[in-house]
């Protein structure tokens, strides 16, 4: 943990500025200088958490969770970031909602806006619609603060869309530089981002994509791994060996998990569904062909079937960095003899790393909180300075 004067004045110099104001919904639309600042100031949150002063920088108002999508960990995160922070939780259901009876995306989004600083949005079901939905809420509340129908723009955080998981990349590089001792150290560490076998099927692409949009901007040499057929969205993946490049990184694209974890120091073995299985199931979950659906699930379960063999086990993490890479998973991870008969990592390799997952997940809600904070607080440092000057207990007298 950097030392408070320390860690002030970094954010000092960092474009913390520029987020106030501003949405947080894809990584790479931030320049390093403004992902820095969200780590700075979820560092700035802990240390003030852990030393039991209350970071309660508003007085009043709502931070609105809209979650499209079933949820855990993000769930959580973004109700503790909330409360932390002074803000009142309120869960918009969709389903007890006037949405339910055609409410459109303009109108709820000013209906559920005129008291609240920050809505939250977690929408990955739909490939190529989750991101626009934000971006439609977002052109909504732009149009509500401009005539006068908003006293102030809420912010929007994505809390995972098809596209882009920033909450879980900013959090896990949030537990890297904590694991490694500064964000400066993850340079030239090498990343293998692989795919693995899960008996289910589905599941996004948003956080395998999030991973490589994130840590090829570090310096760091990413290397994704999956077999033939399990392609990513290919725009993300260019734009992954792009950043690679300008950061002095590198980006390994193949179909060979053992090569991606050979002298990895970092592993993070995932399943996700094809593009192109994405494509389709979202046609045909939007015309309600349950059919089609069913026939789906029954050949992507068959098709994973065949890649059994790309599981997380004791083997492979021999073959890592001094047989001593540090596993990484955003959770809950399918645990072979644990959670299913065979899945992404086995019960021995996760049962030695599950300490340190939950360590990676308890990043997550001060990243969130300052998402939210850079976003509403022009000048984050004189506010947690002025948070820490003040000193009011977190609990207690």
């Amino acid at each position: 943990m950097t030392d408070w004067k320390t860690l002030l004045h970094a954010l000092e110099e960092e474009a913390a500025g520029d987020l106030y104001g501003c949405d947080f919904l894809l990584t790479w639309d931030k320049t390093e200088s403004e992902l820095r600042a969200v780590w700075r100031v979820a560092e700035a949150l802990r240390s003030l958490y852990q030393r039991n002063i209350s970071a309660t920088c508003f007085r009043s108002g709502l931070a609105i969770s809209n979650f499209r999508d079933q949820s855990t960990r993000t769930r959580f995160s973004f109700a503790s970031a909330a409360n932390l922070l002074g803000l009142a939780v309120q869960e918009l259901d969709e389903a007890k909602s006037q949405i339910a009876h055609g409410e459109t995306v303009r109108e709820t989004a000013n209906m559920i806006s005129f008291l609240t600083e920050v809505i939250g949005i977690r929408d990955d079901i739909y490939l190529g619609a989750g991101h626009t939905y934000m971006c439609a809420v977002a052109a909504a509340l732009d149009d509500g603060f401009a005539n006068g129908v908003l006293p102030q723009r809420p912010a929007i955080v994505n809390l995972q869309c098809d596209i882009d998981h920033p909450t879980q990349s900013m959090a896990d590089a949030l537990w890297l530089q904590e694991h490694f001792g500064s964000l400066e150290a993850l340079r030239g560490k090498k990343l293998a981002m692989t795919w693995a076998y899960s008996p289910s099927y589905g599941k996004p692409l948003s956080v395998p994509q999030g991973i490589i949009g994130l840590m090829t901007r570090l310096g760091m040499h990413v290397h994704l791994a999956h077999p033939a057929g399990y392609d990513l969205i290919p725009d993300v993946v260019a734009r992954a060996e792009r950043q690679a490049q300008a950061s002095g990184g590198s980006f390994t694209h193949d179909h060979d998990m053992d090569g991606a974890f050979a002298e990895a120091d970092i592993v993070y073995p995932k399943s996700w569904a094809p593009y192109a299985v994405m494509e389709q199931r979202t046609q045909l979950l939007r015309t309600g062909d349950q059919a089609g659906l069913k026939a789906l699930e029954a050949a992507c379960l068959e098709q994973n079937a065949r890649h059994m063999d790309w599981t997380c086990n004791a083997a492979r993490m021999e073959r890592t960095r001094k047989g001593q890479a540090l596993y990484m998973h955003c959770l809950p991870a399918d645990i072979s003899g644990v959670s299913c008969a065979a899945g992404e990592v086995d019960a021995t390799v996760f049962e030695r790393y599950r300490l340190a997952t939950y360590k990676e997940a308890s990043a997550k809600p001060f990243i969130i909180a300052a998402m939210i904070l850079t976003s509403r607080f022009q000048d984050p440092a004189t506010c947690l300075a002025d948070l820490e000057q003040r000193g009011a207990p977190r609990t207690g007298n």
